[in-house]
């Protein structure tokens, strides 16, 4: 987790914004935005996408699941219940491919 919140930092300053804008942006305050780059939140979906979003980059250049930055292990039930559906021959969709 504390990888996500460096990269957010790093990001961020190659952009030359602020702590005090993204806070903005995000509708919280400037501390609550350091805690997270500072790693003292976890991390979920909903913060990730806001982030990537104001800074216009894809979540996964922020956080990769291989870092575990706050999936619960919920990429390994992903893969799992793909791997499901293709023994069953269940049609997946292609956006989940």
């Amino acid at each position: 987790m504390k990888v996500c919140g460096q990269n957010i930092r790093k990001i961020r300053r190659s952009k030359d914004l602020t702590q005090e804008y993204m806070a903005f942006e995000m509708g919280i305050s400037q501390k609550a935005y350091s805690d997270i780059e500072n790693s003292k939140v976890k991390i979920n979906l909903e913060i990730l996408t806001k982030i990537s979003d104001i800074l216009d980059i894809r979540p996964s250049d922020i956080c990769s699941i291989s870092h575990k930055c706050g999936t619960d292990g919920f990429e390994d039930k992903y893969q799992s219940l793909l791997e499901y559906m293709k023994q069953n021959n269940i049609s997946i969709p292609k956006e989940f491919l």
